[in-house]
């Protein structure tokens, strides 16, 4: 029997736990937002990744991402697909180099994985069909997911060429972001677009799961217990709160009311933006990265609504902003003395680290952009992605489920 670290283990399987339960929180938080003809069709999105996500990763995805480099560093292998080889006494060694099993490094990279994909789905609420989705679910993963997974936190091609991302800056926010921005070019408008939120109680129940399951998604990603864990679990907390107060003052300022629903989604934007650097940066400067997250996002919200994308639910603007402006910033903020896994940002004469940085994310946003669009085009041939007027009219939850989300009687 392996001799396993009993408590960076038990840390590992209360962070993975943690990860897991921003998903059903995402989908209360998106769920709140639509409108209410269409709350299961936004939820089931994120409940039916937890499905189907798992059953890829246990079958080649987590092999895809940590086993093996193949084609110069943008993918792995497949030697390790459907858990061959691995096994109860199967070993991961932390940074710190205490063992845990190889079974909980798995599982809590599953979540990051199922959690992604549902991200974008808030972009094209009411207007996709579930089996395009289903689709989308399953290529997006393999395509853009898997190989920035495998790139830079497998030890694959970015990681090699010294970019960092601590919790998913670029895997996750930016992939994400800018496959919403590509979804919502390719679909187009929805037909109504003053759908107002059907239940702002149930956005801020889904913002607190977020926000408490985002400290097993950030610190959790030190994957050990150190001070490094406390640095991000910290860092973590005073993004996300000075982003909502900078959203909530920015907002007030110019619409004249304190909007709860601006609050919630400035902590989000803050959440997702000092992702990237959470466990690389100082705590000064984590509050000058929540402070840069409330109002870069907010302005990048402001300029969807010009622009005309129906961005629904600011996926791009929060999300994929977030991440970009995130992963820049660790550019210029990463401190060697804080987690001697990273190089000195700009402030500390890391011009090197920064150009890398700035090179890998907008590579990315590029990336995933266009490969989304063209995807949707393909699945397009296969089956139908936008759903017809008379299905949008209705609401997805009837037309397409077959299910309400509330009596008749109380809506």
């Amino acid at each position: 029997m392996a001799n396993f670290d009993t408590g960076s283990t038990g840390f590992m399987l209360l962070a993975t736990s943690l990860v897991m339960l921003m998903t059903p929180g995402l989908a209360f938080f998106y769920g709140g937002l639509a409108g209410k003809r269409n709350i299961l069709g936004i939820m089931i999105q994120s409940f039916v990744s937890m499905g189907i996500t798992t059953i890829l990763w246990y079958a080649f995805g987590y092999s895809l991402c940590f086993s093996g480099n193949t084609m110069g560093g943008v993918f792995g292998d497949f030697h390790k697909a459907f858990m061959n080889g691995v096994n109860l006494n199967s070993v991961f060694a932390t940074p710190n180099g205490r063992n845990i099993p190889e079974f909980v490094f798995f599982a809590y990279q599953m979540m990051f994985a199922i959690i992604t994909p549902a991200l974008i789905t808030g972009a094209f609420i009411n207007r996709v069909t579930f089996k395009a989705y289903l689709i989308f679910l399953v290529v997006w993963q393999v395509f853009v997911y898997y190989p920035f997974v495998h790139m830079v936190w497998g030890g694959g091609l970015l990681a090699q060429w010294g970019v960092r991302d601590f919790a998913g800056g670029i895997v996750v926010h930016a992939t994400a972001g800018f496959a919403a921005l590509a979804s919502v070019i390719y679909v187009g408008k929805r037909r109504d677009r003053e759908s107002p939120p059907n239940s702002i109680p149930l956005i801020a129940i889904g913002t607190g799961l977020l926000w408490f399951g985002w400290y097993g998604f950030n610190a959790g990603s030190e994957l050990d217990v150190d001070g490094i864990t406390a640095q991000a679990f910290i860092n973590t907390d005073v993004a996300a709160s000075f982003a909502a107060v900078t959203w909530l003052i920015i907002e007030w300022s110019l619409v004249k009311k304190p909007k709860f629903v601006g609050l919630l989604t400035g902590a989000v934007a803050g959440l997702a933006t000092i992702t990237p650097a959470a466990g690389f940066v100082t705590l000064n400067s984590a509050v000058i990265i929540g402070i840069a997250a409330g109002a870069v996002c907010y302005l990048a919200v402001h300029l969807k609504n010009k622009m005309g994308w129906d961005d629904a639910l600011d996926v791009w603007g929060v999300h994929g902003i977030g991440g970009c402006i995130g992963t820049v910033l660790l550019g210029v903020f990463a401190a060697h003395s804080i987690n001697a896994g990273t190089d000195n940002g700009l402030k500390y004469g890391g011009t090197t680290f920064f150009m890398h940085q700035l090179i890998a994310v907008v590579g990315t946003c590029i990336y995933a952009y266009v490969f989304t669009y063209g995807m949707l085009a393909i699945i397009n041939l296969v089956t139908k992605v936008k759903v017809n007027e008379a299905e949008e009219a209705k609401g997805l939850d009837d037309a397409i489920h077959g299910e309400q989300a509330y009596d008749a009687g109380v809506v």
